[in-house]
C-alpha cells in the first residue's frame, strides 16, 4: 500500500474485500417499526456508484459537495461517495436555517448539493442565490423539479471503483462548527486527520470485528462518525438508530446485541430517569454483552456516572474530550481503566500531546487554571479562508482549544470551562461548570446551566437555569439552601426554572439563555 492508498475510503474498500457478506450497517426507525441492513460489499458498491455519478457530472478532486441529510444508510453512502471522488464533503448541521446554509455555501462554493426531504423548503428558498451550485441531488420520493433522484442515479451508475488517486494529506471534508456562539467556522480536515480518528478511537475502546456500535448523534458532526470509526477500521458493524427515546435505545441494544454506545449527557439522564421510574425494567432485556458506555461533547457531571454505575456496575465507562478542530473526540480521554478519576476529562489520547498554558503560552503549574492546548495528527489543517482565525488557533503546531483546564497531582486534566463562559464577579473568576456539577447532585435537578448575569456593583453574578425532573418540585429557596455549601461569591443569586437548550452535540446554548433571561432585570434581586 503506498501513500496514495491511505485514505478513509480505502478502509471501506478493504472491509468489502475482507468481509463482503458480513453486515456493515443496520438502520432502525422505531417510530415506523422499520429495520434495514446492508453488507460491506453492498455498502462499497453503493459508494462507488455514487462516486461515479458525481464524476460523470464533472465533479473532480478538490470540488466541494454540500451534504445535507438526516442520519441514514444513504447518508454514509453519499458521504463516502463524495470522498472517493477526491472532492470535499461539506456535511451541514440539520438545524441550519436557509440563511445558515447559504452562508456555508458562500464560504465553500460547492458545485453540488445532496439533500433529503426534510430540507426541501430550505434549499428551494435559497437555490436562486447559490451561483456556484450546478447540480442538486435529492434523496427521497417527492423529487423537486430542479433536482435529480439519488436512487435513480445510483441504479444507472457503475459500481466499478473510480480509482481517483487520493493522498494522506489531501483534504477530505469541510466541517462547519456546531458551536454555541457566532457564525459557524469552516474547519478543513484531511484524510490524515480521519485516519488518526480511526486509530485513536480504536486504541481507546478496543473495538474488534465482533463489536456492534450503536450510532445515534448526527452524522454531520465529527463526534458521531469518529467514535464509530474505531469500529469501522476493523470491520465492526454499526446500528444507525433514528431516535433517542430511552426505550428505543435499550431495545436496540437488546435486539442487535450491541456492545458499545456513545451518548450525550441528556440522553443518559433520560435513560436513568426511565429506569428510576420503572418505565424501563432492565430485567426485560438481555444486555449482558453491552460492555461500554461513553460520553463526550460536554462536561459530564460525576453524579450522573455514579448513578449509571448503580444500574450497570460491570459496564466500562469513558469520558471523551475533543473538538471539531481535532477531528472530534480522543485528543484527551479518561480511559476505561481510570473510572476512579471520573470528573476529569483525563489524559492525552493515543498519539496526542497536551499542555495547559497562560496568556503568553507558558505552561502553568499543576493545579493552576490555564488554556488547554493539544497537538497530534488529528489537528485540522486550517479554518478555511480565514487566516486570522487560523493563526489564533494554531500556534507552533499546537491547537489552542479555548477551554480552560487544570491538572491534578496525578496529571489528570479537569475541564474548568470555556474562556468565553467565564463569570467574573467582584473580580473573582467563577467557572460555570463547577456550579453545574455541584447542582447536578441536588435531587430533582434534571439539567442545569450557570451563566453570568449583569450586575452594576459586581459586574456579574451567578444565575442558574434549572430543568426539573418531571414529577419533582423545587423552589428558589431549596436551591439557595443547598448552595450554602458553596463559597459565598459562587452561590447563585437568581434561579430560573425552565428548559436548558442544547445543540445537537449536547452543548448548552448559553447565548440563547442570556438572550432570554437578560430581559428580566426588573425582577432581579440580589440575595
Amino acid at each position: 500500500m503506498n501513500s496514495l492508498d491511505i485514505h478513509i475510503g480505502e478502509i471501506l474498500a478493504r472491509n468489502a474485500r475482507l468481509y463482503p457478506n458480513d453486515v456493515a450497517l443496520i438502520e432502525r426507525v422505531p417510530a415506523e417499526n422499520k429495520r434495514s441492513e446492508i453488507t460491506w460489499k453492498q455498502f462499497d458498491d453503493g459508494v462507488n456508484r455514487f462516486a461515479n455519478v458525481l464524476i460523470n457530472k464533472g465533479i473532480k478532486k478538490g470540488d466541494k459537495v454540500v451534504h445535507l441529510m438526516m442520519n441514514s444508510i444513504d447518508w454514509l453512502i453519499a458521504y463516502f461517495g463524495i470522498v472517493r471522488t477526491g472532492a470535499w464533503a461539506v456535511p451541514l448541521n440539520f438545524r441550519f436555517t436557509g440563511n445558515d446554509i447559504k452562508y456555508c455555501c458562500d464560504v465553500a462554493e460547492p458545485v453540488c448539493v445532496v439533500f433529503s426531504e426534510e430540507f426541501i423548503d430550505r434549499i428551494t428558498g435559497i437555490k436562486d442565490n447559490l451561483p456556484t451550485v450546478k447540480h442538486y441531488i435529492f434523496v427521497g420520493k417527492e423529487i423537486p423539479s430542479y433536482s435529480e433522484s439519488f436512487e435513480k442515479l445510483l441504479e444507472k451508475s457503475s459500481s466499478h471503483p473510480p480509482n481517483i488517486p487520493i493522498g494522506f494529506d489531501d483534504p477530505c471534508g469541510l466541517y462547519f462548527t456546531s458551536g454555541t456562539t457566532g457564525q459557524p467556522k469552516p474547519i478543513l480536515l484531511t484524510h490524515k486527520n480521519m485516519i488518526c480518528a480511526c486509530i485513536t478511537e480504536n486504541a481507546h475502546h478496543y473495538q474488534t470485528k465482533k463489536d456492534t456500535f450503536i450510532l445515534i448523534p448526527p452524522l454531520y458532526h465529527t463526534g458521531s462518525k469518529m467514535h464509530w470509526f474505531g469500529s469501522f477500521i476493523v470491520g465492526g458493524k454499526a446500528v444507525i438508530l433514528k431516535g433517542v427515546q430511552p426505550e428505543w435505545v435499550i431495545q436496540a441494544i437488546h435486539e442487535e446485541k450491541a456492545t458499545l454506545i456513545f451518548l450525550l449527557v441528556p440522553w443518559a439522564q433520560d435513560i436513568l430517569l426511565k429506569i428510576d421510574s420503572g418505565e424501563i425494567k432492565l430485567k426485560d432485556y438481555d444486555l449482558r454483552q453491552w460492555r461500554l458506555m461513553h460520553i463526550g461533547a460536554q462536561p459530564v457531571p460525576p453524579s450522573l456516572v455514579k448513578h449509571w454505575k448503580e444500574y450497570f456496575p460491570n459496564m466500562a465507562y469513558d469520558t471523551n474530550y475533543g473538538l471539531s478542530e481535532s477531528t472530534g473526540p480522543g485528543c484527551v480521554h479518561l480511559g476505561i481503566e481510570n473510572e476512579h478519576k471520573v470528573g476529569a476529562i483525563g489524559l492525552p489520547g493515543f498519539n496526542w500531546e497536551s499542555r495547559i498554558v497562560d496568556e503568553e503560552g507558558n505552561d502553568v503549574k499543576r493545579g493552576e487554571v490555564g488554556e488547554l492546548v493539544v497537538r497530534g495528527d488529528g489537528v485540522m489543517r486550517e479554518y478555511y479562508r480565514n487566516p486570522e482565525a487560523t493563526a489564533k488557533a494554531l500556534r507552533n503546531g499546537w491547537l489552542y482549544t479555548g477551554d480552560m483546564a487544570k491538572r491534578d497531582e496525578d496529571g489528570f486534566i479537569f475541564l474548568v470551562d470555556r474562556k468565553k463562559d467565564l463569570i467574573i464577579s467582584g473580580g473573582e473568576n467563577i467557572f460555570p461548570v463547577e456550579i453545574e456539577d455541584f447542582l447536578h447532585t441536588l435531587p430533582g435537578v434534571k439539567d442545569i446551566a450557570a451563566i453570568g448575569f449583569p450586575d452594576e456593583r459586581l459586574g456579574e453574578v451567578v444565575t442558574v437555569i434549572i430543568d426539573i425532573v418531571p414529577g419533582k418540585k423545587l423552589t428558589e429557596e431549596d436551591v439557595f439552601k443547598f448552595c450554602e455549601k458553596l463559597p459565598k461569591y459562587k452561590r447563585p443569586k437568581k434561579v430560573f426554572f425552565g428548559e436548558v437548550p442544547r445543540n445537537p452535540t449536547g452543548k448548552i446554548e448559553k447565548p440563547k439563555l442570556r438572550k432570554k433571561y437578560f430581559g428580566m432585570e426588573e425582577s432581579f434581586k440580589i440575595k
